[in-house]
């Protein structure tokens, strides 16, 4: 009775506690430390296999993101998010109607590369002491907002992509988290019932697993949030930067 409760996909327990860790780190990195619930996309992958997985950690991130707000709301920067959902809207339109007719490697190392490159162009930029430049104008934030769309429609593999879009922007840490969390929350939303009624990948069993790891990332974001006040705003951006960097190239070989 109470394991039918608790494990309502029946699943050995090994894949069940890798389940609560990747719970625990979406609560991490929603409230903080940004960028390193990635490693839950390949790990969840592995033990549930790839379009199951992701409607399995849809909904662990929209908790996440609403943890995140609740803490973060009065940083939040409207202006800069309000004009990508249009284009990631698109982007998630793109996956629904062509997703299936490309392979997940191909996906993944489009994704990956393109992430690299745009990194490098704003490290080249920060430490070039160029002001401005091509992460202002239109076609950089259309771009990653196409691609974020398909790639958080595809895998939930958008957190580097508009991670790299809010760091260009040179926010402060919490204003960096806040933005993001609304933004996340928003396009997650919207996937949930699209991953129910269209891909079949959340069910109500899912939706059971969600609430019953709840506490965990509860704990996540909690612990984030603490973890957080204590980096400077400088290592915060090289500690993102990083995150970044090493969630593209495990893109390579998930």
């Amino acid at each position: 009775m109470i394991e039918s409760i608790i494990n309502p996909l029946h699943t050995d327990w090994t894949t069940w506690l890798a389940t609560l860790a990747s719970a625990l780190l979406v609560g991490l990195s929603k409230s903080g430390l940004k960028g390193i619930a990635m490693v839950t996309i390949p790990l969840l992958a592995h033990f549930y296999g790839g379009m199951a997985s992701a409607g399995l950690l849809v909904t662990f991130l929209v908790f996440g993101d609403m943890f995140a707000i609740r803490y973060y709301y009065k940083s939040l920067r409207w202006e800069h998010i309000k004009k990508l959902y249009p284009y990631a809207l698109a982007g998630i339109i793109l996956a629904l109607i062509i997703g299936k007719m490309i392979t997940d490697n191909q996906f993944r190392n489009v994704i990956a590369i393109s992430i690299l490159v745009c990194l490098a162009l704003i490290f080249y930029r920060d430490y070039s002491g160029t002001s401005g430049g091509f992460t202002q104008r239109n076609w950089f934030a259309r771009t990653l907002g196409v691609t974020g769309g398909f790639a958080t429609m595809i895998g939930n593999a958008a957190g580097p992509i508009f991670n790299l879009y809010l760091l260009s922007m040179r926010l402060p840490k919490n204003s960096f988290i806040a933005t993001g969390a609304v933004f996340y929350l928003s396009m997650n939303l919207l996937k949930i019932p699209l991953h129910y009624f269209v891909w079949k990948s959340v069910t109500i069993e899912t939706f059971q697993l969600n609430f019953v790891m709840l506490p965990a990332v509860w704990l996540g974001s909690v612990t984030g949030k603490y973890l957080v006040r204590f980096i400077p705003e400088r290592e915060f951006r090289i500690f993102v930067t990083f995150v970044i960097a090493a969630s593209a190239i495990l893109l390579f070989f998930k």
